[in-house]
């Protein structure tokens, strides 16, 4: 009776714990966690090297340029999970593949095509789900579910997250390359097309990854935020992908026990606390704007 009295009394303590508890007594936390865990293994570093690209920007019009696809996948099959990722995807490449080719073969750059196309595809999209469905579909869509993850939910997750370690791990050298000199990889190797629409592709699952759990409007700040983050810490580019996946699972972490303890919406909580990251390492990480200035000035004194 003492031992059961005792492992009862430290259960009782382990589930009052406000960092431990909600995970140990709620499975729709686990699953949160372990779903936050996979897009922190798999969005963090693709959003390093969209960093690296300079294309954050073409990062949050890839996000919203998914949402008419995956509206289409609901508006036929509800929301089947199945039927929104293929339709998340679709978009997404017919996008980046569009744009590509309009700024090819017209006046317009790529970023100016690419924003006419995902303007177009979210005003689509909204238009799609609003039409067809009710409020809370639209929210569903536009802010995710990252609490009502389900096991098949986690599986896409995981093999999405098990796909791009995998590719990065092929691509890294010419992605690298790419990133510090596109034209020289073009000139030496063949690889040059498959590390660029390779790289796209990536992009455009994670971003449908991200969706399922964020929404259309969050998906992006799991990409972004952890990259410019671990920015301010590492110059080089191996401890900067260990140092964005890092920043991402523990503001992931963060976010959902804020969101439980205050009863918050879970995604927005979870971009705060990566933006609160960013904005601490902005101003005090050994390339941030405090600590920058310190060097620069007894420089130019001696």
């Amino acid at each position: 009776m003492n031992d059961a009295a005792t492992l009862s009394t430290g259960w009782s303590l382990l589930l009052a714990n406000p960092l431990l508890g909600p995970f140990l007594e709620f499975g729709f936390m686990r699953r949160a966690l372990l779903g936050c865990l996979a897009l922190s293994l798999s969005a963090a570093p693709v959003g390093v090297f969209l960093m690296l690209r300079r294309m954050s920007l073409t990062g949050d019009a890839m996000a919203h340029a998914i949402l008419p696809g995956a509206a289409i996948g609901y508006l036929v099959s509800g929301l089947s999970l199945a039927a929104m990722t293929v339709g998340g995807i679709a978009a997404g490449l017919t996008v980046a593949v569009g744009s590509g080719l309009v700024a090819r073969n017209t006046v317009l750059r790529e970023d100016t095509s690419l924003a006419a196309f995902y303007l177009l595809s979210l005003a689509l999209g909204v238009l799609i789900v609003s039409v067809r469905g009710n409020s809370v579909d639209l929210l569903h869509v536009l802010f995710g579910t990252v609490l009502a993850l389900d096991d098949p939910a986690l599986a896409l997750l995981g093999g999405i997250s098990a796909v791009t370690l995998v590719s990065l791990a092929l691509l890294y050298r010419p992605l690298v390359l790419e990133c510090l000199d596109p034209g020289f990889l073009r000139s030496v190797s063949g690889w040059s097309p498959v590390a660029h629409y390779g790289f796209l592709a990536l992009l455009v699952i994670n971003l449908v990854a991200g969706f399922h759990a964020l929404g259309t409007l969050m998906a992006v700040g799991i990409m972004v935020l952890p990259a410019a983050t671990a920015r301010f810490w590492v110059r080089r580019i191996g401890p900067l992908l260990l140092g964005a996946t890092a920043i991402a699972l523990l503001a992931s972490l963060a976010g959902l026990l804020i969101s439980y303890h205050a009863d918050w919406p879970t995604s927005p909580v979870i971009v705060l606390s990566l933006g609160t990251l960013y904005l601490a390492s902005l101003l005090l990480a050994p390339h941030g704007v405090l600590r920058q200035q310190r060097p620069a000035s007894s420089h130019l004194r001696a």
